[in-house]
């Protein structure tokens, strides 16, 4: 298990789930840290670091885990402009990427509610580039894996980039120009309570089929009238998908939290038109913490619901785990949504 500390990654032998060991201390003396991206098949890591000098909180660090009691330092990457001692202004901290070793590519998603940028970079340039330093790259170093990118306005981050590649849509099925078409799914996190921030933060559909030039061409929001969400308390707004790219979803349904929306369950089954077809908002408990805004100089605090993270499985069940310390709620599908993926094995 790779453990993602304040200051250090980490990996663990959960052999025996009741007692994990600490197996090795990958990386430490960190600025920042998040979600990190592990190839099973490779035993290369995508780790989002912070790693001092860096003009970032976080940028990536490259590691062959492939033995995870001995990690190998591979490089240091970013987007040209974090590097130590670049000019202008830096271009907004890496948030997380998803490798899809069988195309050889990495999809990497930057900033959170603000200056979002999508980036497909070339997966064996990035990791096989034979560099003077690995640990400083230059400028043309850091440019030569970017394949495409896509910088979304100042007031949307991008938060996961959720590769969806290789649909045949049936509208489209006589186009000779197209055939089979490549997706992200790009959600952004909200980050502030009662709807206080600059703009909604929502899920885009954007079309990489020319990977040079991607472009959304649709998008999810959730209508705060449906529940009176901006009155509810905490965040309102997306945060995060499922990264996981199970067949019995892939391609269908795409599940993304909505903090105090719960989790909305899209059929993206057209791209260009996703629909809502499922959602669950879990009860608050004794357990779930006040989230506060100012007003007038005074705190005003709400108990809300804020799903935070979801992920899921080949059984068919959804993983969700709250924000606000009410814990982790396990679910299934029913109705419309169910019918659409078909018979779970």
């Amino acid at each position: 298990m790779l453990r993602a500390g304040s200051s250090c990654h980490q990996v663990f032998d959960v052999t025996d789930p009741a007692q994990p060991e600490l197996l090795s201390l990958v990386v430490d003396g960190l600025t920042d840290t998040h979600k990190s991206w592990w190839e099973c098949d490779t035993g290369i890591v995508y780790l989002v670091s912070g790693v001092p000098g860096w003009r970032t909180d976080r940028m990536m660090q490259i590691y062959d885990m492939s033995d995870p009691s001995q990690p190998e330092f591979i490089r240091n990457f970013g987007l040209d402009g974090q590097q130590p001692d670049a000019p202008g202004d830096a271009p907004n901290e890496l948030h997380g990427c998803v490798s899809v070793v069988e195309r050889n590519r990495v999809y990497c998603g930057h900033g959170t509610a603000e200056r979002g940028v999508l980036t497909i970079l070339d997966r064996d340039i990035l990791i096989n580039d034979a560099l003077a330093d690995p640990a400083n790259p230059t400028p043309e170093e850091l440019s030569a894996p970017v394949v495409g990118q896509l910088r979304l306005p100042d007031y949307m981050g991008a938060h996961t980039t959720l590769p969806i590649l290789d649909m045949q849509l049936e509208e489209f099925a006589n186009d000779q120009a197209i055939g089979r078409q490549d997706f992200i799914a790009i959600v952004n996190e909200q980050t502030r309570n009662e709807c206080t921030d600059q703009a909604r933060q929502m899920v885009f559909m954007v079309e990489i089929t020319d990977e040079v030039h991607p472009w959304p061409v649709s998008s999810f929001n959730v209508p705060e009238s449906s529940g009176d969400f901006c009155q509810r308390g905490g965040r309102f707004g997306a945060h995060a998908s499922h990264e996981n790219s199970t067949p019995i979803y892939y391609g269908k349904l795409l599940f993304v939290t909505w903090f105090n929306a719960g989790l909305r369950v899209v059929d993206i089954r057209d791209p260009y038109n996703p629909v809502e077809v499922g959602y669950c908002v879990p009860a608050i408990d004794e357990n779930t913490d006040e989230r506060c805004i100012t007003v007038a100089d005074q705190d005003q605090c709400k108990v809300a619901i804020q799903t935070n993270n979801v992920e899921v499985d080949d059984r068919g069940y959804i993983y969700l785990v709250d924000r606000a310390n009410t814990g982790m709620h396990i679910v299934e599908l029913t109705g419309e949504a169910r019918e659409i993926v078909g018979p779970i094995m």
